[in-house]
């Protein structure tokens, strides 16, 4: 009886998973092994199986090639980046050094978390502006000349990389307070009183405290820094000559262009990646 009371309790997220996730994700799968185009929707007869064509495709396309090293580029630099900032700030703000309330700083960092990244996206675009942006004016009024960021191929991608850590920090850094919160008092008095310094208590007390949370954040920040799209879309569209251009826009160019078999390869081997990637940092976190 309490086994049948528990699957009617989680049927409707089964019913929902398996319509809008699961499903869409096992038709594009299939797709990925097909030649369908847009223009093959009204007639699906038209549509020929490929095999592995459009997945050895996906190896001699350039722009896909680019796209990839792009997006793990992104993810090694942005992410521990994001991680580094909000393991500081949430150390500033559990060790009580702000005259001000937590509450506001919380809110503070994690208010660009919650607000709409293309508007994000937008107002940093208009920062970014080479003529008329505010950090090209402010670097102005120290002496130093600005630069062209986002239409540069040297600064357009860690541009987005700044943007993007800027946004993406303040939830780790709720998640990391919280964790650090839990941390029992009595095991930094007892650091203290062996003569640990600022320094090894946060080695030695902090950091293993800290670890199952630490894992959580770079797997969570991994997963959603594998699939940035949109703040490229809007700021850069990719260029200049494809130095932006990720994952995930590229397979939302192929959509837009109709390949869908081809779309649906890339797809997959992103979604694989994705889930080997996770995979892998579980089991590395767990071991150490």
């Amino acid at each position: 009886m309490r086994r049948t009371l528990g699957w009617v309790f989680v049927l409707p997220f089964v019913v929902m998973f398996a319509v809008f996730y699961l499903g869409p994700l096992l038709v594009g799968i299939g797709m990925s092994f097909t030649d369908m185009r847009s223009t093959d929707v009204a007639d699906p007869l038209a549509v020929n199986v490929v095999g592995v064509d459009n997945y050895l495709r996906l190896m001699d396309d350039a722009t896909m090639r680019k796209a990839a090293v792009n997006t793990v580029i992104f993810v090694l630099t942005c992410l521990p980046l994001t991680i580094g900032l909000a393991l500081g700030a949430a150390v500033l703000l559990n060790s009580g050094i702000a005259r001000l309330p937590a509450a506001f700083f919380r809110l503070g960092y994690y208010l660009p978390n919650i607000t709409s990244i293309i508007g994000v996206a937008v107002a940093w675009k208009f920062l970014l502006e080479p003529e008329a942006g505010l950090v090209n004016r402010l670097l102005e009024l120290v002496g130093l000349q600005g630069a062209n960021w986002l239409q540069d191929e040297s600064t357009a991608l860690p541009s987005i990389i700044v943007m993007t850590a800027w946004r993406s920090f303040g939830f780790d850094m709720v998640v990391l307070l919280a964790g650090l919160q839990a941390i029992p008092r009595e095991l930094y008095e007892a650091a203290s009183v062996d003569g640990a310094g600022r320094w090894q208590r946060f080695r030695n007390v902090t950091l293993p405290g800290l670890k199952p949370v630490l894992l959580f954040c770079t797997v969570y920040s991994s997963i959603g820094f594998m699939q940035f799209m949109e703040e490229v879309l809007v700021m850069t569209r990719g260029g200049p000559l494809n130095s932006t251009i990720s994952a995930s826009l590229a397979i939302f160019n192929q959509f837009g262009a109709g390949n869908y078999g081809y779309a649906g390869a890339a797809s997959t081997v992103l979604f694989t990646v994705i889930v080997a990637l996770a995979v892998l940092q579980l089991r590395l976190g767990r071991q150490r």
